[in-house]
């Protein structure tokens, strides 16, 4: 017999700033909400690029060790090879209706989930509230993210 218990809740971990580590924890939380599930996206070392005004909009694709793109370490090193693959990987999102990503985390804000900094984070990369987006509803511990999860599933990208 299966079991029946259903998820109420999700915290999702963005550690990563590159495409292939902020679209995964995005789509997530988009898929939570939509079948009615509270998320929480708290966004840790790198993955506050992806909440950082200055850099949302600059995110790329790894390409240099990245075994998923089957393309030699050598070849992603290569000057402009990052930035051709990253408007490649963002044409075929934007084919399939994938938003990038500052609209896509405006969009999560406005269904109610929750968007936070990690505050060691934040003291490391010497940032403040104001270099955040607005969708960032605060500036969290490691702790109070953790009273956040509390009774959900925390899932880590």
């Amino acid at each position: 017999m299966a079991d029946t218990a259903t998820i109420e809740k999700v915290s999702i971990i963005v550690s990563k700033g590159s495409l292939e580590g902020i679209y995964p924890a995005l789509i997530m939380a988009n898929g939570a909400r939509a079948e009615g599930i509270e998320a929480d996206l708290f966004f840790t070392f790198f993955g506050l690029d992806a909440i950082t005004k200055k850099r949302w909009e600059h995110i790329k694709l790894a390409t240099v060790g990245n075994p998923g793109l089957h393309l030699p370490t050598l070849l992603g090193g290569l000057p402009g090879v990052p930035d051709l693959v990253t408007r490649y990987m963002e044409r075929k999102m934007e084919s399939l209706d994938i938003p990038p990503i500052p609209e896509f985390i405006e969009m999560i804000a406005d269904t109610g989930a929750g968007i936070y900094a990690c505050k060691a984070s934040v003291d490391l990369f010497e940032l403040d509230k104001d270099d955040l987006v607005e969708q960032v509803q605060g500036i969290i511990t490691v702790g109070e993210f953790y009273e956040h999860a509390a009774g959900g599933q925390i899932i880590y990208t």
